[in-house]
């Protein structure tokens, strides 16, 4: 097998395996960004996210999918081996003409499968074709009809450069983002309202390596395997993967029970002040444990 026959069955193990979690969750990672979640001890909050949003180019990785998908359309014969000594021989005409039928009946499996995944990827992205030109822009407008979102710009590639400012009170859990219509999508942060007035702060979205985010595991998978195609595929044809790189930052008047910053919290104005620096090492999601009043 060659490598770029071993590429190919690679991708699409790696784009079977995308497109199966795709339908639990959309598949979006953050780009350069800065984030902060101000957190009064009475309650209130204001959440602000401003800088770059990624959504999975999915239309390239279908385009992707597609195009290893006709490499395979041809037949190609594949070599017999001796059942004594494994020696390759010739195949006989049996053999080639049962090689050919398990190819055919694999191919029309592959094109039912890669048909029904399309269709149960657009009903996910509510309605949404990835394949379509328009796709972003109509995302783009969702967002901005929602709550909180100041800016939705697309910039292509999948990279969206958005601002986010919301204020709340703690009465329940909140997350960031979610997208109108989608059933669901993995999460930047988590604020989850224990009872005694207590807030765990979590954010799986800050970290590539978090065991508790495996969405953004699979997407560094997913890098290596694009890199390893390089050789076989010019750049400009290659999804442009995300990397993150941003800052997130707590304030907080109320009493830190837990985190897992390096330093600890430190005086501020508003308090106390939780930060964490995200980048592709950030081995662990930001974690905050606070009290209320």
């Amino acid at each position: 097998m060659g490598i770029f026959t071993r590429w190919r069955a690679c991708a699409a193990v790696a784009l079977a395996t995308m497109g199966a979690l795709a339908l639990s969750a959309c598949i979006i990672s953050p780009g350069a960004f800065q984030a902060s979640l101000d957190l009064r001890k009475n309650g209130q909050f204001t959440y602000t996210y401003d800088g770059e949003i990624y959504l999975l180019a999915l239309s390239q990785l279908a385009d992707m999918a597609a195009e290893a998908d006709r490499a395979d359309d041809a037949y190609v014969k594949q070599p017999c081996y001796d059942d004594e000594d494994f020696d390759e021989r010739p195949c006989t005409s049996a053999e080639i003409a049962a090689q050919k039928q398990a190819w055919a009946e694999q191919s029309a499996a592959r094109k039912k499968s890669s048909e029904q995944e399309s269709e149960a990827l657009k009903a996910m992205l509510g309605g949404i074709d990835p394949s379509d030109p328009k796709a972003a822009e109509e995302l783009a407008q969702r967002l901005r009809r929602q709550e909180g979102w100041k800016r939705v710009d697309y910039r292509g590639n999948g990279l969206f450069d958005v601002e986010f400012e919301l204020t709340s009170r703690i009465g329940h859990d909140f997350t960031f983002p979610t997208f109108e219509r989608f059933p669901m999508s993995n999460s930047f942060l988590v604020v989850t309202l224990r009872q005694e007035k207590t807030v765990r702060v979590e954010a799986p979205g800050f970290s590539a390596q978090s065991g508790g985010n495996p969405l953004q595991g699979m997407m560094s998978g997913m890098a290596g395997i694009f890199a390893a195609a390089a050789a076989s595929q010019s750049e400009g044809d290659m999804p442009r993967m995300p990397e993150a790189n941003g800052t997130f930052r707590i304030v907080t008047d109320g009493q830190v029970l837990a985190n897992n910053t390096d330093e600890g919290p430190q005086p501020d104005r508003g308090g106390q002040v939780l930060e964490w620096t995200i980048n592709q090492r950030t081995q662990a999601a930001p974690m905050a444990l606070i009290k209320l009043d």
